[in-house]
């Protein structure tokens, strides 16, 4: 008879080397399209890519910023006020929405937006064997649909997080100080005084690698769609997006820690 707990260690270690392969896979997924990102004629594509990447983001970004900064400014003030401190808004509102909330925020936006729509056109192609086609025709998939993607994420990233880290802080000036009064030259110089150099640097080394990690698990989620064990043709496009969607979103959270830990 089975011992039941040699069989769960057993299924543990198991899932634990699908995940050490899976992740040993994407890196060299990775590498290769970080490695192709530069070759002749990219350039075009990936400008294209950040207009469909960022572009067509902008206004979900803009949006959830603003009411991001805003809930922080009328929660921020509340809590301050209790304490005696509602001077201190600014420094609360724009420290939390660049060291943490902006880069976090703004990649699991762009996750649901265009993640998923990388993962299922180039699973879609799969499954239609247009990749293939190309193949055929001597085009390589990984220069010609994967490093564009790529590329167009590392400048995509960083240039929504400062959007939505001066949007947000915006928002939390109009809860703070047009709706609640409190004093608005105090809210800016706060600001002013509390934000640092090592602050931005951080904001945007998070947002550069979580670029880096959206771009690759979506194209790779998409690009062996027709290697999934748990369905085929269309189904499988939707388990790999959704895939896509949910392991980006633990992967950023993940390194959002570890990236933290380092620069604390």
């Amino acid at each position: 008879m089975n011992n039941p707990i040699i069989s769960m260690l057993s299924a543990l270690g198991a899932f634990i080397l699908s995940c050490l392969k899976d992740m040993g896979a994407m890196s060299i997924f990775m590498l290769a399209a970080l490695r192709k990102m530069f070759g002749k004629g990219q350039l075009s594509k990936i400008f294209a890519q950040i207009r469909l990447i960022g572009a067509n983001s902008l206004f979900l970004i803009v949006i959830i910023s603003i009411f991001t900064g805003m809930v922080l400014g009328l929660q921020g003030y509340f809590i301050l006020t209790s304490f005696g401190a509602e001077g201190a808004l600014g420094a609360l509102v724009s420290l939390a929405l660049i060291r943490e909330l902006g880069p976090v925020l703004t990649a699991i936006m762009i996750v649901g937006r265009a993640g998923s729509a990388m993962a299922a056109e180039i699973g879609v192609m799969r499954t239609s064997e247009q990749l293939d086609a190309l193949e055929v025709m001597d085009i390589d998939p990984m220069s010609y649909l994967i490093a564009p993607r790529m590329a167009a994420c590392l400048v995509i990233f960083p240039l929504m997080t400062a959007i939505f880290n001066t949007v947000g802080i915006i928002g939390g000036f109009l809860a703070g100080s047009v709706i609640l009064n409190s004093n608005s030259s105090i809210y800016f110089y706060r600001v002013q005084m509390s934000v640092d150099l090592d602050d931005v640097t951080g904001c945007l080394i998070k947002a550069i690698v979580f670029g880096i990690i959206v771009a690759t698990v979506s194209c790779y989620q998409g690009y062996f769609t027709h290697m999934r064990k748990d369905s085929v043709g269309s189904a499988a496009v939707n388990r790999a997006t959704t895939s896509a969607v949910v392991l980006s979103c633990i992967l950023v959270l993940m390194f959002d820690y570890v990236i933290t830990s380092f620069l604390m």
